[in-house]
C-alpha cells in the first residue's frame, strides 16, 4: 500500500476506529493503542481490498479483535481503572451526557453492540460479523443493553426516547 492511499484511508476511517475501540476498551489511551495497531496492520497488509465496504468491514473487524485482545491481556486484570469521564466525547446537553454515562457503564460486549448498531448504523448481521458472534447473540446483547439503559435512566419500557427498539 502506498503512503497516499494509507493516509487517505487513515484520515477517513480513523475517527470511526477510535470510537469503536473507545467503546470496547473504555478509555482513551487504550483506544489510541488499538487504532495504532489497526493502522499498522493495514499499512503492512499486502493484499488489496475488493471494495470500500470490504475495507471498512476489515478495519472494524480488526479493531474489535484488537480491543478484545487488549482486554484479555494479563496486565489489564491487575490495573485499577481511574475515573476517566473527561476522556469521553462531548455529548450534547444534559440528556446526552446522561445517556453516554449510562452506555459507558455497560459491559464491553453490550457497549460495542450498542455503538455499532446505533452509532455506526450497522445491521445486527454486520455487528455480529464484526464482533465474531451469532446474530441471535447480538440481538440478545442489544435487548439486554436496552433494558439496562432503561433501568439506569429511570425510563418506562414503552416510553423510552433514548433508544430505538
Amino acid at each position: 500500500m502506498d503512503n497516499d492511499t494509507f493516509e487517505r484511508i487513515a484520515g477517513a476511517c480513523g475517527d470511526t476506529l477510535y470510537r469503536v475501540a473507545f467503546h470496547a476498551v473504555g478509555n482513551r489511551p487504550d483506544a489510541e493503542d488499538v487504532v495504532q495497531t489497526v493502522l499498522l496492520r493495514l499499512y503492512e497488509r499486502k493484499e488489496g481490498f475488493e471494495s470500500e465496504e470490504h475495507l471498512k468491514h476489515w478495519l472494524l473487524r480488526v479493531a474489535v479483535n484488537e480491543s478484545r485482545k487488549l482486554l484479555r491481556a494479563f496486565w489489564r486484570r491487575r490495573v485499577v481503572a481511574l475515573d476517566e469521564e473527561w476522556d469521553a466525547p462531548a455529548p450534547s446537553g444534559e440528556e446526552g451526557r446522561e445517556l453516554l454515562s449510562a452506555v459507558m457503564a455497560l459491559e464491553p460486549r453490550y457497549r460495542v453492540a450498542v455503538y455499532l448498531y446505533y452509532y455506526e448504523g450497522c445491521s445486527v448481521k454486520e455487528a455480529a460479523a464484526l464482533m465474531g458472534a451469532k446474530e441471535s447473540t447480538v440481538q440478545t446483547w442489544l435487548q439486554r443493553a436496552r433494558e439496562k439503559l432503561r433501568a439506569a435512566l429511570g425510563e418506562e419500557k414503552e416510553g423510552s426516547g433514548y433508544v430505538r427498539s
